[in-house]
């Protein structure tokens, strides 16, 4: 093999690392928003037009990737496996949002949220049911803290039976 093939090898193995992969996804979803944003008038912070946010939000997106991507490129060689199916990920992430869609307004805040974050782990390989409670109650409370306390928004948090 020549110092050519070999340095290209060493590059495609560098691309196929999860975090460079995940920064390039992530980068390329907020340059996606801040093309679908480019004629949204932005506004000023005190009066700020439709497109102030996802702008804002782009541009944190997109420095967020790069950050990842080059943890990825610098950071330790953690390949893509190849065990397990990566559909089960795409099935239960999939179903954890319709999980919450159908049971936000019957069930309230804390269960349809709870149901997205139990339903969601189950994409996991590995598994821990009291990380995932745990990570529920913080993720349930905070929820409840924003979206009812702060924001003040109708959304019922327990079922009415």
């Amino acid at each position: 093999m020549t110092d050519q093939a070999a340095a290209r090898q060493d590059w495609i193995g560098v691309l196929l690392r999860k975090n460079v992969l995940a920064g390039l996804m992530f980068m390329a979803v907020a340059l996606l928003g801040l093309w679908l944003s480019r004629n949204y008038p932005v506004g000023t912070a005190l009066r700020m037009g439709t497109g102030y946010v996802p702008r804002l939000l782009c541009w944190v997106l997109l420095a967020l990737g790069a950050g990842v991507a080059l943890q990825g490129v610098f950071g330790a060689n953690e390949q893509i496996s190849e065990e397990g199916s990566p559909w089960r990920a795409l099935l239960f992430v999939s179903l954890s949002l319709i999980a919450f869609a159908l049971t936000v307004e019957r069930l309230g805040l804390v269960i349809g949220s709870a149901a997205l974050i139990f339903v969601g782990a189950i994409a996991s390989r590995h598994l821990r049911i009291v990380e995932v409670a745990v990570t529920a109650l913080v993720l349930v409370t905070m929820c409840v803290a924003i979206f009812i306390w702060g924001l003040a928004l109708p959304i019922s948090i327990w079922p009415e039976w």
